[in-house]
């Protein structure tokens, strides 16, 4: 039977709507298993080439995904480099510290030799991210990948979307919020400063001047302000001090994080903060005695914040270069 002007009609809205909404694909476990099979073992051999000739690094590839995913979503637009009519996210003073970019180049360029123009860069630091925890000790999980990477990159968004070290916990928690993250994955995430290294600008306000009636911070144990301001002088501006954010086990994935806060040992002013109200000081306690839950938590909040904004189905593109757009 012959179908109506109208019945045609109908079917086209329907097309374009299945259409539409296939373009839209979700994140899946195992999106490459067909088309580049390859993938998440390329990635993680030089993940772990590189963590294995410097374990600090694995700490930058975790903060990579955190700073790429804050901004515009989880597009890799982290990645892209400047021009002179635009300054890139890359450029941003929160982002002129972080590192691993070189990892995530090759391994693209070696997953290019075997399945061209699949893989996204915004997958790869994904996955790079995920093996840097595992290879420090921490826990290893799925990550669902598909995701596309974008083509805009503005410094101007790194310094409105990125936590800075010096926000205290209502801050934080409104920005994790803008994000579409609770106040718990935003305790659940900081974990992730149990490894890794900090300039001293980050957290120099604590121990100098910090207010009319103290010239250290109250909330930061004496000795540790002691310790750090032999390591960091007042007026230092060298680029290549450093300080261990967890210095007991600054490489391993551990839960020395949340055992440093509750001895007011927590390096930055937002991390001490976490201590400073019932709803997260609680759940500061119970991580630090309780390795298992934060494990287990983290890998839920690292999946939630790896699905913020990402570009999926015919959105974005799979860059050829990281660093420049197709």
């Amino acid at each position: 039977m012959a179908l109506t002007i109208k019945q045609k009609l109908l079917c086209l809205v329907l097309y374009i709507c299945i259409f539409i909404d296939g373009s839209k694909a979700q994140l899946q476990v195992g999106f490459y298993n067909l088309t580049c099979p390859q993938a998440e073992s390329i990635v993680r051999q030089e993940v772990s080439k590189a963590v294995a000739s410097d374990p600090s690094i694995a700490a930058g590839l975790l903060r990579l995904h955190f700073h790429d995913c804050f901004v515009r979503g989880c597009d890799a637009s982290v990645m892209l480099v400047s021009y002179p009519w635009n300054q890139a996210e890359m450029d941003a003073i929160p982002n002129q510290s972080l590192r691993g970019y070189d990892i995530i180049w090759y391994a693209k360029w070696q997953l290019e030799q075997v399945c061209q123009g699949i893989v996204s860069c915004a997958d790869i630091i994904a996955f790079a991210a995920r093996d840097s925890v595992s290879l420090t000790g921490g826990i290893t999980y799925d990550v669902p990948s598909g995701r596309r990477d974008g083509t805009i990159s503005r410094a101007s968004e790194a310094l409105a979307n990125l936590p800075p070290p010096f926000a205290d916990v209502n801050t934080l928690t409104q920005m994790f919020a803008n994000k579409g993250l609770s106040q718990d994955d935003m305790v659940t995430l900081s974990g992730a400063h149990t490894i890794g290294q900090s300039h001293c600008s980050s957290f120099s306000s604590r121990l100098n001047n910090f207010s009319p009636n103290s010239s250290i911070d109250p909330t930061l144990d004496s000795t540790l302000a002691s310790e750090l301001s032999q390591q960091c002088p007042q007026h230092n501006t060298d680029p290549k001090t450093v300080v261990s954010m967890d210095p007991v086990t600054p490489n391993t994935f551990d839960i020395n994080y949340y055992k440093n806060i509750l001895t007011n040992k927590g390096l930055f002013t937002s991390d001490q903060t976490l201590m400073s109200i019932n709803a997260t000081s609680s759940l500061v306690t119970k991580y630090a005695q309780d390795s298992a839950t934060f494990m287990s938590n983290f890998a839920a909040a690292m999946v939630k914040m790896g699905n913020i904004d990402v570009l999926t189905g015919t959105s974005g593109e799979i860059r050829t270069w990281c660093h420049v757009t197709n």
